[in-house]
């Protein structure tokens, strides 16, 4: 029931936006000018796009592993921001056709990963319209200067899976998380093999050899957490005590690291279920987590389907990373940022998570493990000198990033105390739910509810380099800054996978 009607009210809503598209503005009016080929991050000008917001992503896929050919329609709804002669998608694959509002457009690429669209009929301001792409290559042959490939051909299918890049490999878009949209997702491929992407499994169906999957996102999702993984895999199926689908994924290669990784994303309905009673409601319509055997070295968030490396369960179970990548859920995913100097409200949050789960736990309060890292890392360290909050295109996933941006919230906590300091929390995860957000607005907010001007305790810990002169936790007792060995060496060892030894 659920899933039907899930199904209906997104094709209604794309419908109806495609249906309200007025008659195109002639070609002589005035005042008609391209798209920006950039959003306007100033970390990554030529990522995303001016002119349009992105609204619905409607993509047919046809997978053939082994081969690594992917074949694609996708069909965008958008609306445009000014009148348009000319807008731009990113995207690496070959096009062989598009239509603008049902009618061949002309479409050249430029740049890196530039494909510009040229409509037949200029497009009005304010007005939706739609594009169909036609497009096929063979993705993982595809690279890019400075950008190692994110999406990875497997000996049984393939993996989508990268940040800030990956779709440019597997569809083209408005890519930058400031542009987010509704996505439903189809995947064809051979039978027995499975294909996992995000949201809601609305639709399952086999025909002359091969099986479709119909993934639907409901909710608005940026471009990078979108996720493809196909192969020979383990799928499970379940509800949370909440009511909602898990949808569980595991390679058959996991050899035996298998059940640690199991021991562990099992778990992802309880601890979901423990993060809404800190940070609020849990922001979309399904649950799971899907672990690969790549060594890439990394887990992430992509929406309500995060994806873990089993290289976090190569010593045992690690409930701290299946911890992080859900807190992302609400922090990454359901409040994004807005440009990508922002990351500090994904990492710094989600890493923070991690030590209120070993609070949770007793294995050691924030408190004592924020000061742990603190004590333990040298003030001549080069952890020390990167800014976070505006760390460079370079440090953008710098272990600072993740460890002294969570110093940062404990100090914020120590300043405003416990009550105040969940009520910023639970407030910022309300109010800019499904949206965009910045560090400034965060600032705002947190003096708004404390009542107290915070000048101090961010620039200390986000605006300025160098060691800050007093612990994340000041007052705590002098003993807790020794942390429970356990929890401090995991909760460490997770982010040196991720980021390498911190001297």
């Amino acid at each position: 029931m659920i899933v039907r009607c899930l199904r209906r009210a997104v094709t209604a809503a794309v419908l109806t936006l495609a249906l309200a598209v007025p008659l195109a503005t002639p070609v002589s009016a005035t005042g008609n000018a391209p798209g920006a080929p950039g959003i306007g991050d100033p970390y990554f000008p030529d990522y995303g796009n001016g002119g349009y917001d992105a609204r619905h992503y409607s993509l047919r896929l046809n997978y053939q592993p082994g081969t690594d050919r992917l074949d694609g329609k996708a069909s965008i709804v958008a609306v445009a921001t000014q009148r348009l002669n000319r807008f731009n998608l990113d995207f690496l694959l070959d096009v062989k056709e598009i239509r603008v509002n049902g009618r061949p457009a002309a479409f050249a690429k430029s740049g890196a990963h530039e494909l510009e669209v040229t409509p037949a009929m200029p497009l009005l301001k304010g007005t939706p319209f739609t594009v169909q792409v036609t497009y096929g290559g063979n993705p993982g042959s595809i690279q890019v200067p400075g950008i190692v490939t994110p999406w990875i051909k497997r000996a049984d299918g393939a993996l989508a899976l990268g940040e800030p890049e990956i779709a440019w490999w597997w569809y083209p878009s408005n890519d930058h998380p400031a542009d987010k949209a509704t996505f439903d997702i189809s995947v064809t491929v051979p039978d027995g093999t499975e294909a996992v992407s995000n949201g809601i499994l609305a639709g399952q169906r086999s025909s002359q050899g091969r099986t479709t999957y119909h993934w639907v996102m409901d909710k608005p999702m940026a471009t990078y957490l979108a996720t493809l993984y196909v192969g020979d895999l383990e799928v499970r199926k379940g509800r949370s005590p909440s009511g909602l689908p898990v949808y569980t994924a595991y390679g058959k290669d996991l050899g035996p690291r298998e059940q640690a990784a199991k021991d562990s994303v099992e778990r992802t309905p309880e601890i979901v279920g423990w993060l809404a009673s800190v940070f609020g409601r849990y922001p979309f319509s399904s649950m799971g987590g899907s672990v690969i055997n790549e060594n890439v070295g990394f887990a992430l968030e992509t929406q309500a389907q995060p994806v873990y490396d089993s290289v976090f369960f190569e010593a045992g179970p690690d409930v701290g990373v299946v911890v992080h990548e859900n807190a992302h859920q609400w922090f990454g995913d359901s409040v994004a940022l807005k440009r990508w100097s922002d990351i500090w409200l994904n990492e710094g949050f989600a890493t923070y998570a991690e030590l209120l789960w070993s609070e949770k736990e007793g294995t050691g309060t924030a408190a004592e493990l924020a000061n742990a890292w603190y004590d333990q890392i040298p003030p001549a360290s080069a952890f020390w000198q990167v800014k976070v909050s505006d760390p460079g295109p370079a440090n953008l996933f710098n272990g600072a990033i993740y460890l002294r941006g969570a110093m940062a919230l404990q100090a914020l906590r120590s300043e405003v105390g416990d009550r105040d300091f969940f009520t910023i929390l639970r407030t910022w995860a309300r109010i800019n739910r499904q949206g965009n957000a910045t560090i400034p607005e965060f600032v705002s907010l947190a003096e708004k509810i404390s009542g107290e001007q915070l000048d101090t305790v961010f620039s200390t810990w986000l605006d300025t380099v160098g060691k800050p002169a007093a612990k994340p936790a000041p007052t705590a007792a002098a003993a807790a800054t020794a942390a429970p060995p356990a929890a401090f060496a995991a909760n460490r060892r997770m982010h040196e996978i991720m980021h390498g030894p911190i001297r």
